[in-house]
């Protein structure tokens, strides 16, 4: 028996984008399977590991727990679309390349999702606001200590721009 579709209409990186899918799909598999957005990986499938978090009106999801319906209407943020229209790197993503903040890059797209909203919240995070902040995700390979230079440099380079 297969599931009637349902036309499912969001903006992504700031693009309105409509597709059909059935009403069970997860927004995380909605990204990668129907919009071709395949920065957004899926790890755990259970919300635990982090790695398929994207912005949702700008707060940190995990997109494997979440109906790609209910995002119908929102705007969603993937790494795809933290950098500049140019191509050019967010601070995030500049300071997770300076600092090393990334080994095999699977984790990655989540951590630059939570950080982005992280910095947005608490623009000059102590030790233990960045570890509390990137808690939810989890890395394999880094041992964190990177990271969490990574996310100081972000909020240093941030606040040149400002």
């Amino acid at each position: 028996m297969t599931e009637e579709p349902y036309e499912i209409a969001l903006t992504v990186n700031g693009v309105y984008r409509s597709a059909a899918a059935p009403a069970r799909r997860l927004l995380s598999d909605f990204l990668r399977r129907d919009l071709r957005l395949t920065g957004t990986h899926v790890g755990c499938e259970h919300g635990v590991c982090g790695c398929c978090t994207v912005l949702f009106d700008g707060d940190p999801v995990r997109s494997c727990l979440m109906f790609a319906v209910t995002a119908a209407g929102h705007e969603i943020t993937t790494v795809e679309g933290l950098g500049g229209p140019d191509g050019s790197l967010s601070p995030v993503q500049r300071a997770f390349q300076e600092c090393h903040g990334l080994q095999c890059g699977f984790c990655t797209p989540g951590f630059l999702c939570t950080v982005t909203a992280l910095l947005r919240d608490s623009p000059a995070p102590t030790e233990d606001e960045v570890i509390e902040g990137i808690s939810g995700n989890l890395c394999r390979c880094t041992g964190y200590q990177n990271i969490i230079k990574s996310v100081h440099r972000a909020a240093e380079l941030i606040a040149e721009q400002e």
